[in-house]
């Protein structure tokens, strides 16, 4: 059996191996979507593979729409050229249920993949008619958080964005130009409005898309490349609008054991791939089952009824207090700790870290004793139940091939948001203090300590790949593995005190000799790191 639109036709054998097929007729949504597309969609991945696309995909079954979606990558175009192409932009999605059976469905809602690079003229000559098109509603992403990343934590604009400044919109790099140099082809084409959706892990990200996008507009047009206009149009949210949104969906790297199990009821190809980029990934996608994705409804040109695909559609504050309930309180900062610590204590699996009780109780005290206290209950979940879910359920799920190494993955750019806006909270609350955190402070000296490449048996430690990493390891030279004392307050203090980093400064709130003792413990000797965690977790 092979993935794609003439390997379906004998559903015989798809239907033999259990996997689920699209019953709607796939040549007529390419056709009727790349007429009149409705959906474009940036960030090719995982996520967007496995949940998103398959949001279309549901709607598509259902008659509820007749077109799919349009997927762009800014980055990495292998993924387009080696994993979409071959299988006529087709995905097997594989849920990895806790009793370790497998729920498999063919996801066939991507009508058109494109690489968004300005050297691939014409893959940008189509984006760029896709935009100018009256028909489409929405333009979405999922490009990481540092995809909207226009500067360093000096403030210092990257070169590639430097650049696009100084060119102008006609041969832009960065995501951000790219996406403001297509807003600039619709307002010339007579500016029928647009919803801009960001679909990325992270705290308001529709406001970190408008404000990055605005930021190019407003370079632009101070050296006469765009005119008042387009900058007045991009800016009334009743034309392009930039809808908030949360997203919670677990997709890791494809397992092994995944592969051979499609492999063995005969599917061919489904070998992952590492990218010159150094993504790996598959013509498959591994996740967990539970998926949950709420939106803030404003959009000014009409979307697909995605609440009939299980999409929450409300209002801006309620996104922020379901996403500020996610990503600061129930859910990734528990993952970041578990990163953390399952790189320095050689844990390769998420699902085996949660055997540790140490662990275990660590994730616990920072989602239930310290995030709990200071969450907003968004209503439409709750965030008792969603931690619960997520500590018994979810990270637990043997079956679940989740690496810390993954998760370590850009740290920098997410502390601020996993931690610091609860640190926040602390600070504007009367009836709580900063300075009693115990174990948020635990995980910020843990990851000073996995910054030092050294794991906890005293050996060299790759460290997971990261914008700032570079810079971090230099300001930490000075610290040295078995000797305490080179962690000193004042050492230290450059870092903890980097609000651009944290979001506060750590040295203000009262945290910063804490974790400065808290990191000075975990460098003492061969085993640290476990015996500082036995020491505020093992009883």
């Amino acid at each position: 059996m092979k993935l794609s639109h003439v390997g379906l036709q004998d559903q015989r054998a798809w239907v033999e191996a259990k996997i689920k097929l699209p019953s709607f007729s796939w040549d007529e949504m390419c056709s009727e979507t790349i007429h009149a597309p409705i959906w474009l969609h940036f960030g090719a991945g995982n996520i967007f593979r496995g949940f998103i696309a398959r949001l279309q995909n549901t709607l598509l079954e259902q008659g509820s729409v007749d077109r799919g979606i349009i997927a762009a990558d800014t980055f990495d175009f292998d993924i387009i050229d080696k994993i979409y192409k071959p299988f006529d932009n087709m995905t097997l999605m594989v849920s990895l249920l806790p009793d370790g059976s497998l729920e498999k469905e063919v996801v066939a809602s991507v009508a058109q993949a494109l690489c968004a690079d300005p050297q691939n003229s014409s893959d940008m000559e189509r984006l760029k008619a896709i935009f100018r098109d009256s028909s489409l509603q929405m333009v979405s992403f999922t490009i990481t958080e540092k995809g909207y990343a226009l500067s360093n934590l000096k403030g210092e604009f990257f070169p590639v964005v430097q650049s696009d400044f100084e060119q102008g919109p006609a041969a832009c790099r960065h995501a951000m130009s790219i996406t403001a140099a297509l807003l600039w082809e619709r307002f010339c084409a007579g500016g029928t409005p647009i919803a801009m959706v960001s679909m990325d892990n992270c705290s308001r990200n529709g406001e970190k898309l408008r404000s990055s996008v605005m930021t190019v507009v407003h370079q632009w047009l101070q050296r006469g490349f765009v005119t008042q206009d387009f900058v007045s149009w991009v800016q009334d949210e009743g034309r392009v609008s930039f809808p908030w949104s949360m997203i919670d969906k677990i997709t890791p790297r494809p397992a092994k054991a995944v592969e051979d199990a499609l492999t063995a009821s005969g599917l061919e190809d489904m070998a992952p791939i590492v990218t010159k980029k150094n993504t790996f990934i598959a013509p498959f996608v591994n996740a967990e089952k539970p998926q949950y994705l709420v939106i803030e409804d404003q959009f000014p040109n009409g979307r697909p009824p995605l609440e009939k695909a299980g999409v929450y559609m409300t209002d801006r504050k309620t996104v922020e207090k379901t996403e500020k309930m996610k990503v600061t309180t129930c859910l990734n900062p528990l993952h970041t700790a578990l990163a953390v610590y399952g790189c320095l204590l050689g844990y390769t699996s998420i699902a085996d870290e949660m055997k540790n009780p140490l662990l275990k109780n660590l994730v616990e005290k920072i989602g239930y004793s310290e995030g709990i206290p200071v969450v907003v209950d968004p209503k439409i979940l709750s965030p008792i139940n969603f931690i619960h879910e997520v500590i018994e359920q979810r990270l637990p799920n043997p079956f679940m091939p989740d690496t810390p190494q993954r998760i370590a993955t850009d740290t920098s750019q997410k502390v601020a948001i996993r931690f610091g806006e609860t640190i926040k909270s602390y600070m504007e609350r009367d009836d709580l203090n900063p300075a009693d955190l115990t174990y948020i402070p635990l995980v910020i000296a843990g990851w000073l300590r996995y910054l030092l490449a050294v794991d906890d048996g005293g050996k060299p430690m790759k460290c997971s790949e990261d914008p700032m990493l570079p810079a971090l390891q230099a300001q930490l030279s000075c610290v040295k593995f078995g000797v305490p004392s080179s962690a000193g307050d004042k050492t230290l203090a450059p870092i903890l005190s980097n609000t651009n980093l944290f979001g506060v400064d750590l040295c203000q709130v009262g945290l910063s000799e804490k974790i400065s003792q808290m990191m000075r413990d975990m460098i003492a000797a061969p085993g640290a790191v476990l015996a500082t965690l036995t020491r505020y977790l093992g009883r």
